[in-house]
């Protein structure tokens, strides 16, 4: 997989009302890596999305946001990389994580979807589980029940700091992942992100 990553997709839900939940992760690591660039995303209603383009260190990668709700993330994930010819290996998905604490990120190639709705979409749609995630600690509510009102939340100040500090040290491995070094993002992050 060393081609290394075309397309990164947060995951999340439009509109003001669902910005600062814990569900939104993925458009918040967005966020930041735009305001690192000054960049902006533009609508794109063909796709249901959000879309940019940032070149890191000679390498053009895409950015998305759906603007479908998280069940359906996947419509605009499928419609994006089947226009621009992305293939699944070069898409990393990055999503809020009930397994993990706040404050942890974890770098995942393939796998299941642990219950993610937004990655049960992508997985169908694309037809593969064979793309990258960027996992967002948010923790979990203990109680299964209480967990689509607990993503639904804000999170205490507390825990915005500690999702917020893991955002940005995800982000100091952007241009790595970019160009396919996952074992040493891997390595980095599984280490001092505990």
């Amino acid at each position: 997989m060393a081609q290394g990553i075309s397309l990164i997709v947060g995951l999340g839900n439009p509109g003001a009302e669902y910005a600062e939940t814990r569900h939104n992760a993925g458009f918040r690591f967005l966020d930041v890596l735009l305001d690192a660039t000054g960049e902006r995303l533009h609508n794109e209603s063909r796709f249901s999305a959000n879309a940019g383009k940032l070149t890191v260190s000679g390498k053009d990668v895409w950015l998305l946001e759906p603007q479908t709700f998280m069940n359906h993330s996947g419509d605009a994930v499928s419609r994006f990389a089947h226009y621009y010819k992305i293939p699944a290996a070069e898409i990393l998905v990055v999503h809020d994580e009930l397994d993990l604490p706040p404050g942890t990120v974890r770098l995942k190639i393939g796998g299941g979807d642990g219950g993610h709705n937004g990655l049960v979409d992508v997985t169908q749609k694309l037809g593969t589980s064979d793309y990258a995630r960027l996992r967002i600690g948010i923790g979990h509510p203990g109680n299964a029940a209480q967990v689509v009102s607990y993503v639904l939340k804000k999170a205490s100040a507390a825990e915005q700091m500690l999702i917020d500090a893991a955002i940005v040290s995800a982000k100091s491995h952007f241009a790595d992942i970019v160009h396919g070094q996952f074992q040493k993002v891997m390595n980095s992050l599984h280490t001092h992100n505990q």
